[in-house]
Parts: structure tokens; C-alpha cells; sequence
């Protein structure tokens, strides 16, 4: 009975006080109707009608929904996320970074200058013993030599197993 005397009244006196919001304002009736179902000992006929106690109700719940929506920050969906960068990614490539650096200064520097050549600048061996001023045999020898040395630098470091 009451849904059919006020309902209509109270869903478009909430529209308004919810700038449109037809989903919103259809809860806040909802809502208002339900507390009234729970206070019926409160609204009397007698003395006279219950529409300004719903409007009074309505009017705060929207005002209590306005609120707590204020008092926390605006939700965002996770699209902002994607862009940002993985901290954990930078972080692996940096410590590697440091650790293969730290391993190629324990080399000599022959063997340092072919492995730099040939792996980190992408050359060929005869375009690493051009650069080097060196035969390529050479070239083969201290590649070989110089991974293994490699190899021993990062075991030394925890990096690889040997």
C-alpha cells in the first residue's frame, strides 16, 4: 500500500537529489520503503500522512550514500595499471646487469675484449680479430678460455651451478 501511494513521488524526488541516476534513485526508494516496513509502529494515519517521514528518509540516504562515497577514494578499474612498468622486471635485469659486470672484470682483459666482441657486439670472428688486431685462431682460443672463466666468475658468484 505504501509502495503504490508513494512510490512514484519518492523515485522522482530521489532522481533529483541523485542528479538522474535512475539505478541510484530506485535503490534509495527501495531503501526508503523497506525502513519504513521496519518502522510501521512509527508512521500513525492518525496523524497524518507518512510522505513527508519517506521524503525526510530518502532525502538522508541519499545525503548518507553522497557521503560515504566522498569519504573514499574514487575507485578506477585496473586499465590504469597496465601502464605501470613491473618494478620486479627493471630489478632482474639491473641485478644481472651488475653481476655479469662484476664476473667480466674478474677476465683478463684479452679475454674480456673477445667476449665483448663477439657476444655483446654481435661480430664474427673474423670481424672480432679486425677489430682486435689479432688472428682468429687467437680469436677461438680466447673465447673458449675466456667462457669458461666466465663460467667459474659467476659459479664464484651463486649465479650458476658448475
Amino acid at each position: 500500500m505504501l509502495y503504490d501511494e508513494h512510490a512514484t513521488a519518492l523515485f522522482g524526488y530521489a532522481l533529483r537529489l541523485t542528479g538522474g541516476d535512475r539505478v541510484r534513485a530506485e535503490d534509495v526508494v527501495q531503501e526508503a520503503l523497506i525502513r519504513a516496513w521496519q518502522h510501521l509502529d512509527r508512521l500513525d494515519p492518525s496523524r497524518g500522512s507518512v510522505r513527508p517521514w519517506l521524503f525526510t528518509v530518502t532525502r538522508h540516504l541519499v545525503v548518507d550514500a553522497h557521503r560515504a562515497r566522498a569519504a573514499r577514494p574514487t575507485e578506477v578499474g585496473e586499465a590504469p595499471l597496465a601502464l605501470v612498468p613491473d618494478p620486479v622486471d627493471g630489478l632482474d635485469a639491473t641485478l644481472d646487469r651488475i653481476v655479469i659486470t662484476d664476473a667480466l672484470g674478474a677476465l683478463t682483459a684479452e679475454h674480456r675484449a673477445v667476449l665483448i666482441e663477439t657476444f655483446y657486439r654481435g661480430r664474427s670472428v673474423a670481424e672480432a680479430a679486425a677489430a682486435l688486431d689479432i688472428p682468429e685462431g687467437t680469436v677461438k682460443s680466447r673465447a673458449y678460455y675466456a667462457l669458461r672463466a666466465l663460467r667459474l666468475a659467476l659459479t664464484e658468484r651463486g649465479v650458476t651451478t658448475p
